[in-house]
């Protein structure tokens, strides 16, 4: 499990003012709560107006997520390079973990798809999932049935990425995804930040450090004019 070593208490002016321009550039208010909250993070940390329209957001999923992640649910992230972007809160992440190479070697699939099967096994169903790294830990999430409270399915790539996020939306399973070929870590750890930051707000929340029993992360997202 990853620990950050330290949370950052309040937002930066360089993240205020990349809001402003943000807005200044693309008008999201049409948009429901956290689909707005999670499209203008994946956009802030991407610097990508695509996701405008790119992002598949279902209002009603995303406030189940919230709801998750408020009850403390784990949060378990395919790669490396998206847990080292998720800040606010404990990550399970077995991606690099020596047995996760030797399950793949010794059942034969890949090394993502062996790091799911580890992390499942710790965390169990009712886990929030953050893929921004592979496909084939979508398709295994997808077909190991691992019971996910929300998954966040942002892989990247030319090879198997936007069949797996298709897979995903036809699935059912509450989740945010995108059309197309992009994505990324930034991108998904983006995803989760912008849940993270609303189930911090709920009432008794137990989302981010506090479901670890150290103090809870609670920088708001930079609010909009109004």
């Amino acid at each position: 499990m990853t620990w950050p070593s330290e949370a950052p208490r309040e937002a930066q002016p360089t993240e205020a003012e990349s809001y402003r321009i943000l807005r200044s550039r693309i008008d999201l208010s049409r948009l429901p709560k956290h689909s707005r909250d999670v499209t203008e993070r994946v956009i802030y940390a991407t610097a990508d107006f695509d996701y405008a329209t790119d992002l598949v957001c279902d209002e009603e999923a995303l406030a189940v997520a919230v709801d998750a992640l408020a009850a403390g649910a784990p949060v378990v992230a395919d790669g490396a390079m998206v847990a080292a972007g998720i800040t606010g809160c404990p990550v399970v992440c077995k991606i690099g973990e020596p047995l996760t190479a030797r399950l793949a070697r010794t059942v034969g699939i890949s090394v993502p798809a062996a790091a799911i099967r580890l992390s499942f096994g710790e965390v169990g169903s009712g886990a929030v999932w953050v893929v921004g790294c592979s496909p084939a830990a979508l398709t295994e999430i997808l077909t190991r049935g691992v019971e996910p409270a929300f998954v966040i399915g942002l892989p990247v790539g030319f090879v198997a990425a936007a069949a797996a996020k298709d897979a995903l939306r036809a699935s059912g399973i509450r989740s945010v995804s995108n059309v197309s070929e992009k994505g990324g870590a930034a991108a998904a750890a983006a995803a989760l930040e912008a849940l993270l930051r609303s189930a911090l707000d709920v009432t008794g929340s137990r989302a981010g450090w506090a479901a670890g029993g150290s103090a809870a992360w609670s920088a708001p997202l930079p609010t909009a004019d109004p």
